[in-house]
């Protein structure tokens, strides 16, 4: 019997803000590892996401949303973008369907085409949430964005609904090279537990929080105690057990801002506090102990000194 080709690769999500990038990471590799919310530039750096079968094996870059960039967070976002899509073998270009009446490119999706075309790797258009049009809309789009660019494939899916996820995942596979796993078995991403932590808080402040905030924010862990983590002996599978002691700053621009984050009487910070532990005992297995306070870092999203101070480097 003819031993089955085996194929693995690296595959970069890249597209506008908001198209659903982060959703379909999450979707492809059924876990939470990117955070998802309805506002723009959630996700600040890339994510990778492994996804492991019998007959190959894809590590996803899901990337920041590429935009006008303004500021040094802006500028950092979108250079961690597009230099993704220089390292990796295949690129899925994810956008979504506008103008039901008179479908278009768009300027910023041009750009982003421009870049791919001298970034010259093979690349798929993804067209993602197709559940919110009527399917009459597609094909004109499709023909629209097939004029633009030579894609390898046109693939489309809604991440939310789980529409075509996995022959969107079969389609990769199929393009990627043929070679041993890049990674073991077990591994998921290379994201470690306390920047996940860090992203599910910081989560919360973008569901809670007014527009203006999320923004301005940042999260960073302080302290995170696995000491008491191990549960006792006899405790059933899947039961939370264990304590693991977590201390995180919020880090807002202006005192005004850490006004709005704190609430009145502190209730803002403890509603973000109780919603992001949940998320978090969750990822951990163990219960969680977990303490906030808010710190004012003034214009660090327009300083390099002050993205490095806060990760983003």
């Amino acid at each position: 019997m003819a031993q089955k080709t085996h194929r693995s690769g690296f595959a970069a999500l890249i597209g506008r803000p908001n198209v659903g990038k982060s959703t379909l990471l999450n979707q492809l590799t059924g876990e939470k590892l990117a955070i998802v919310s309805p506002k723009p530039q959630t996700t600040r750096n890339r994510i990778l996401g492994v996804v492991t079968r019998p007959e190959g094996q894809v590590a996803f870059l899901d990337t920041p949303g590429i935009h006008q960039a303004k500021g040094e967070l802006n500028r950092y976002m979108v250079d961690v973008a597009l230099q993704a899509a220089d390292e990796v073998d295949l690129v899925l270009f994810v956008v979504e369907p506008t103008g039901a009446d008179k479908p278009e490119v768009g300027p910023g999706n041009r750009f982003i085409l421009e870049r791919l075309q001298k970034a010259g790797k093979p690349t798929f258009l993804v067209i993602n949430k197709i559940d919110t049009v009527p399917k009459p809309v597609l094909l004109p789009l499709i023909d629209l964005y097939r004029r633009e660019f030579p894609f390898a494939e046109v693939v489309p899916i809604s991440a939310k609904e789980d529409d075509g996820v996995e022959s969107l995942f079969q389609a990769v596979l199929q393009h990627l090279p043929e070679g041993e796993p890049l990674f073991p078995e077990d591994v998921l991403t290379d994201q470690a537990e306390k920047t996940l932590v860090a992203e599910y808080i910081r989560e919360q402040v973008l569901r809670h929080c007014r527009q203006e905030i999320p923004y301005s924010t940042a999260v960073l862990v302080d302290f995170f105690d696995e000491s008491e983590r191990e549960p006792p002996p006899g405790t059933p599978p899947g039961k939370l057990a264990g304590l693991i002691r977590i201390a995180a700053s919020i880090y807002v621009e202006r005192d005004s801002q850490k006004a709005i984050i704190i609430g009145k009487q502190g209730q803002m910070l403890k509603t973000i506090g109780t919603d992001a532990r949940k998320s978090i005992q969750r990822l951990l297995g163990a219960h969680v102990y977990l303490s906030l306070r808010v710190r004012v870092e003034p214009r660090w999203s327009e300083r390099p000194e002050g993205l490095k101070k806060l990760g983003y480097e």
